[in-house]
């Protein structure tokens, strides 16, 4: 079994995420093997000890925080472990949840698969993919040094969604350690859900029968809360679930031949309303889309202080003086006239929002492209280190980064409340993220604990709104710690209560996750529900 180290300060590092909020734990373990896993759940569960599950610790939304008990770290758990090829020639790659993204990138794009230990079957498909053409993990978070795991747990998306969804549609099995240690294996297209009933079958042979929440999820992209539907494919419950469910201990993911042709095209508005009116003309006229990004003055302003203030940015292009909002848009082509024909398109577009085409960038190159990639990385990165410096003096205070998303015909109108809502409180701002799912990062820079204050109250305002609205209060960045009370708001109480049971049916002591998605008292109103449930199946 892996050791489990007393909490100290050697570990201090793993009492946080990227959200900067830090909890408390009395010991870490980081097992090196889905066994071990395992091993330090069982030893756990008889005291019912938390756990809370941590990869690379790159979210947002405070779901690798710990709170209290036990720390478990699966960053070495990094191996590839498989490969099969379907019948219709798609490659899946088989991997541990500490695998971390940029790696797989890496690996992927140079075909140098880590491959030892792989079965005969596996090597004859490795062997084929060496010979195949490019492919690629469609998903793509902002954050490439998140792992595979927590990529799942969270069902994170990033700018491409817009073409290719999040990652749940790409992940086609799991192996799901539950809080006693024993484990479910899922495969995409074996098991479904018969309304709202799921029933599934542990590898020890112990039956659950599982009440899936009631609630109608919204239209929109969305991360919040578990996955629910009828008749719905038992995978999908595990994924998004923010570590409330199990410990996901081995991935499948189905890749994807990589476009033949990419190009990168930064639009540049007088105005956000003509950026706005761009955006929602270009969805339907371009087949070609994997991504249309928002960036808003905030934004461009922060970029244009830091290239002339830090030379770590002094690689980044010069915007106009007259540049107040940029919309990016790639073209993922399947050769150069598509791509040609679609810029063309594009073009067309941009004049009749009211852009001009002389000052937009195009990136046909890979060079081109990795500047372009770097002007949008660089957004977020500058907003932290402003936050971080603003903390030395202010210490109470955190970046607050809104995750919602809203149907298509409510664009403006979202848009319309935050700019209102925003100039009524006073706040500094900035915005970015991905307007062709009408998701948009919305973030408050505060400057006092004040400023933090009115901006949490925001935040709450907003998601009651954009409810309303028929959208989602987490897009891609999950509830985790930080939005459980944006949660109960989105679905209300007796869909949480739901949730909330259908959590402690899987995990009866509330160890896993523990803060994520439900508040103690909610999860322990469910654990005694179910508690009593099972004394009365038993007769006592």
């Amino acid at each position: 079994m892996a050791q489990i180290r007393p909490f100290s300060d050697e570990y201090e590092e793993y009492r946080r995420d990227e959200s900067r909020t830090c909890g408390e734990a009395d010991s870490i373990s980081f097992p090196a093997s889905e066994q071990e896993v395992r091993d330090v759940l069982a030893e756990f569960h008889a005291d019912g000890v938390p756990v809370t599950v941590q990869g690379a610790r790159t979210g947002l939304a405070a779901g690798a925080v710990p709170h209290g008990g036990h720390v478990m770290s699966l960053g070495r758990m990094n191996r590839y472990l498989g490969m099969r090829q379907g019948d219709d020639g798609t490659f899946y790659l088989s991997m541990e949840p500490g695998v971390v993204l940029s790696e797989l990138r890496k690996n992927l794009a140079s075909k140098s698969l880590a491959h030892d230990g792989w079965d005969d079957a596996s090597l004859a498909s490795l062997a084929a993919f060496e010979s195949a053409p490019e492919q690629f993990f469609p998903t793509d978070p902002t954050e490439a040094s998140a792992c595979m795991g927590g990529i799942v747990a969270c069902n994170a998306s990033g700018a491409r969604s817009y073409k290719y969804g999040p990652a749940r549609p790409h992940v086609t099995a799991l192996h799901v350690a539950l809080a006693d240690g024993d484990l479910l294996v899922l495969r995409r297209g074996e098991r479904f859900a018969d309304g709202r009933t799921l029933r599934l079958v542990t590898e020890s042979g112990r039956e659950l029968k599982l009440d899936l929440p009631t609630y109608q999820m919204p239209r929109t992209k969305n991360a919040s809360g578990y996955y629910a539907a009828d008749g719905m494919d038992a995978i999908d419950l595990f994924i998004g679930a923010c570590g409330t469910l199990g410990v996901i201990t081995r991935i499948e993911v189905a890749l994807m031949p990589a476009p033949a042709v990419v190009w990168g095209v930064s639009c540049f508005f007088a105005t956000e309303e003509a950026a706005l009116d761009f955006a929602e003309k270009a969805r339907p006229a371009l087949a070609c889309a994997a991504a249309i990004e928002f960036f808003d003055a905030g934004a461009l302003d922060i970029l244009r202080r830091q290239r002339e203030q830090s030379t770590a940015f002094s690689a980044l292009p010069k915007l106009a003086d007259d540049a107040a909002v940029c919309v990016y848009v790639e073209l993922d082509c399947e050769s150069e006239e598509q791509a040609t024909e679609q810029l063309y398109r594009l073009g067309d577009v941009l004049t009749e929002a009211g852009g001009d085409e002389s000052s937009t960038w195009v990136a046909r190159t890979e060079v081109d492209r990795e500047r372009l990639i770097f002007f949008r990385h660089a957004v977020p990165e500058s907003v932290n280190m402003l936050i971080d410096q603003r903390r030395r003096t202010e210490p109470t205070i955190t970046k607050l980064g809104s995750d919602m998303s809203v149907p298509d015909e409510r664009l403006h109108d979202v848009f319309a409340l935050y700019r209102r809502t925003l100039a009524e409180a006073g706040l500094e701002s900035a915005a970015w993220g991905h307007i062709g799912n009408n998701h948009i990062h919305v973030n408050v820079l505060p400057r006092d604990a004040a400023d933090f204050r009115a901006g949490g109250e925001l935040f709450a305002g907003w998601a009651a709104e954009a409810t309303r609205m028929g959208g989602a209060v987490s897009a891609e960045h999950g509830v985790g710690k930080i939005k459980a009370g944006f949660l109960a708001t989105m679905y209300g109480p007796d869909h949480i209560a739901e949730s909330a049971r259908l959590k402690a049916e899987l995990d009866p002591k509330g160890q896993l996750g523990r803060g994520n998605l439900f508040g103690e008292d909610v999860l322990e109103a469910a654990m005694a529900d179910v508690a009593r449930g099972r004394a009365q199946k038993r007769g006592e």
